[in-house]
């Protein structure tokens, strides 16, 4: 009998794209709030909450799945609403400043496109940028991360659905190794019948 069982390999989040994009609008974020807002500034935390819920969510998401598709697709939902709120206030703090949002085809963002293609790209790959620019230009980087990101969630959301649609919950896959333990235990019955 494999000792797989019903339960499939899961976790291995680090290794998921979305993951990793979120953890570095994390430390972008992170950073962007100590660098550029006043200290008391309430956004502070929400920013830095919205960033690591993002981020937590995936990771939890992708621990529950081996026994909750249903609980991993809602987390997943709620990463993507995460980034979502925080994909806000930087398009806000831009907006209420007078700041200009580079548009999608901008050869700014066409830039930061670019670094997508570095394999295991990290926030090690923007901190110059992140630690030495003015708030518009990381603000700017952080919303085009943020848009990946969500492409990226977005993308795996769509994927863990059509999953579950093939192969079901827990549930289902405990029926059918059950089944196949059944049928698995009466074929040896049978074939040990027959050579007697």
């Amino acid at each position: 009998m494999s000792m797989q069982g019903f339960i499939p390999p899961h976790g291995g989040y680090r290794n998921l794209l979305a993951y990793q994009k979120a953890e570095m609008v994390y430390d972008i974020t992170y950073r962007f709030c100590h660098r550029f807002l006043e200290k008391g500034d309430r956004t502070i935390d929400q920013k830095i909450q919205a960033a690591r819920s993002g981020k937590q969510n995936i990771s939890e998401g992708s621990e529950f799945s081996g026994t909750s598709k249903e609980a991993e697709i809602k987390l997943i939902n709620t990463a993507r609403s995460s980034m979502e709120e925080l994909l806000n206030d930087y398009e806000d703090f831009l907006r209420v400043r007078g700041l200009k949002r580079w548009g999608k085809d901008s050869k700014e963002a066409g830039s930061v496109r670019q670094l997508r293609a570095i394999p295991n790209v990290s926030y090690a790959d923007f901190r110059e940028f992140i630690e030495t620019r003015p708030a518009k230009v990381v603000a700017n980087i952080a919303i085009c991360l943020i848009h990946q990101t969500n492409y990226l969630l977005d993308q795996l959301k769509c994927w863990l659905e059509q999953d579950f649609l093939k192969e079901g919950g827990l549930r289902e896959r405990m029926t059918r190794a059950r089944l196949a333990a059944c049928n698995k235990s009466h074929l040896s019955h049978e074939s040990h019948d027959h050579r007697h």
